[in-house]
């Protein structure tokens, strides 16, 4: 059974978030800031944190950074009342894997709940994939350029592996969006532009060539300059 740890210091949407993600067959724990969840993160390793961003004591922010910089790799879904694009785009970058605006319905928050538990649970092909010196291998979840190892996040390892299934192919934005996050972002692909930014750091840590091209007013492809 999934396991969920949701963070917010508010103790009304907590409540309600717990009772109902349980009786969608979802085990669930909860605190009330970052400081109180980091260590049920060690104890109960859940496979999808719900975080606030506004919270006394350690906001969502950090807590997330705190996560990326002990290179856990849990899957986060951001929620916040904050719905500028910048904020999003700073939530992102904190190393969050979505974001939510309150209020949200919870219909919607159960859908994204869904889609990235089966992004989780998804088991992708065995088979090594390679092009050029980037090589993924989904059974031992290794990516690396050339000899290097790189660490990456599961949203970047799904983003890297479709990337490699389709070397020099133009991906649309939309095809990408509904293939690794699981479905509609509406117009909003800030999140892709984001995650695409994350693997070029990666892929170009040490000064190796531009692999990820933007194809302007399409999408993106993986091939050489």
């Amino acid at each position: 059974m999934p396991t969920i740890l949701i963070v917010d210091d508010d103790l009304k949407l907590l409540k309600m978030l717990q009772r109902t993600l349980t009786y969608e067959n979802l085990t669930v724990f909860t605190a009330t800031n970052g400081l109180e969840a980091l260590p049920l993160v060690q104890t109960h390793q859940p496979d999808l944190i719900i975080v606030d961003w506004m919270m006394p004591k350690m906001d969502g922010l950090t807590f997330i950074q705190r996560l990326r910089d002990d290179e856990n790799k849990t899957m986060v879904l951001m929620l916040t009342a904050r719905d500028a694009i910048e904020n999003r785009v700073e939530g992102l970058e904190s190393g969050a894997d979505d974001y939510l605006v309150k209020p949200f319905a919870p219909a919607e928050l159960f859908a994204r709940v869904h889609a990235m538990l089966r992004r989780v649970e998804a088991k992708p092909e065995n088979q090594k994939i390679t092009y050029l010196d980037v090589s993924l291998d989904p059974s031992t979840r290794e990516a690396k350029r050339g000899d290097t190892i790189m660490n990456l996040t599961v949203t970047e390892f799904n983003l890297l592996h479709l990337l490699l299934r389709h070397p020099r192919q133009v991906l649309e934005r939309r095809q990408i969006l509904n293939d690794v996050w699981g479905y509609d972002f509406g117009g909003d692909d800030n999140v892709l532009e984001i995650y695409i930014g994350y693997l070029r750091k990666k892929l170009e840590a040490d000064g190796q060539p531009r692999l990820i091209q933007t194809v302007r007013g399409i999408g993106y492809t993986l091939r050489e300059e």
